[in-house]
């Protein structure tokens, strides 16, 4: 056999040893608020993820939102209802937990851009990631690199639920708002990157609607449109409807993980999303339900029904019975 076929046949198999590789698995839960009633059970020598740490744990990534400061510093704006910021003792619970947390969202600024700042470096000698906000407009809109087994992941996230005035600019920090144009580019630029999949992370829609908005139904499309292979949601505390698109996969709304202060049964109930990834993109996936206690803690809830399916351009979104 000659040198050249030898090298042929050395590529050939390395080409298919990386297209065959072991797929990667990601966990998404919505929102984490660790103020009020999840800060009183810590402060308490309680933790609130304790029911879950093992779903958590379950993946090569997790990742979740965090719907709150972590910080000791700064002032709750006037203009807003509801302001939150938690102790910096809850870091040491988020550590292991979660591997990254998006804070693009419309409580990361309730203290103000110092606070702000010093969540993000809380999270960063945690080692925990997080992206969807930084110290200026670029690092807000850097995407969240995964790279796991020879797969590079890039998870973007997009706040669209005012305040406006959490949005990092070009010498100052906060997070990243969600302009079509910017999250297209956004897309189209991480795929540039060398991106194999593209997962966008919203936070987007109105609040305790059982359904996407049009908005939510027009920008999912456009993002999957622009490359994106998947997208998530969450913010309005419920969660949402969940379908394909062009055999894509939409979950609205994951709705919350950690929160209390609500009083409908569907506010009290969340999802866990897993997803199996691979090289050509989203292999499998499940949900599993979240019941949250008046304290705002999150529970399993064994023989639950939440939405799973195959996927595929002639797939249908159907029900799996939680263990």
């Amino acid at each position: 056999m000659t040198l050249p076929r030898v090298l042929f046949m050395l590529l050939a198999l390395i080409s298919f040893s990386a297209v065959q590789a072991d797929p990667v698995r990601l966990v998404f839960v919505g929102d984490v608020m660790l103020d009020d009633g999840p800060g009183r059970v810590i402060a308490s020598g309680r933790d609130p993820l304790a029911p879950f740490a093992a779903q958590l744990r379950d993946a090569d990534f997790t990742i979740g939102n965090l719907e709150c400061p972590i910080a000791t510093v700064g002032k709750p704006l006037d203009s807003k209802i509801f302001s939150f910021r938690a102790d910096p003792g809850v870091v040491s619970l988020l550590k292991g937990r979660f591997d990254a947390l998006a804070v693009a969202n419309n409580h990361s600024g309730d203290y103000g851009k110092a606070a702000f700042l010093e969540t993000l470096a809380h999270l960063d000698r945690a080692g925990i990631r997080h992206f969807g906000g930084g110290r200026d407009l670029a690092g807000a809109h850097a995407p969240l690199w995964i790279e796991r087994r020879g797969l590079r992941i890039a998870v973007l996230a997009y706040n669209e639920f005012k305040p406006r005035s959490f949005e990092a600019g070009a010498n100052w920090p906060g997070i990243a708002w969600s302009e079509d144009s910017q999250v297209v580019s956004d897309i189209r630029a991480a795929r540039a990157a060398g991106a194999d999949l593209v997962i966008p992370f919203m936070h987007w829609g109105w609040e305790r609607e059982p359904e996407p908005s049009g908005r939510q139904r027009q920008l999912a499309r456009t993002m999957i449109d622009a490359g994106a292979d998947l997208v998530l949601g969450g913010h309005p505390h419920v969660t949402q409807g969940v379908e394909y698109y062009r055999g894509k996969l939409i979950v609205y709304s994951l709705g919350n993980f950690v929160f209390d202060g609500f009083d409908l049964p569907a506010e009290k109930r969340g999802w866990l999303l897993r997803l199996t990834l691979d090289r050509q993109g989203l292999v499998a996936w499940e949900t599993l339900a979240a019941q949250m206690d008046e304290e705002g803690t999150p529970h399993p809830v064994p023989g639950a029904l939440t939405p799973c399916g195959p996927v595929g351009a002639d797939a249908d979104v159907g029900e799996c019975v939680n263990p």
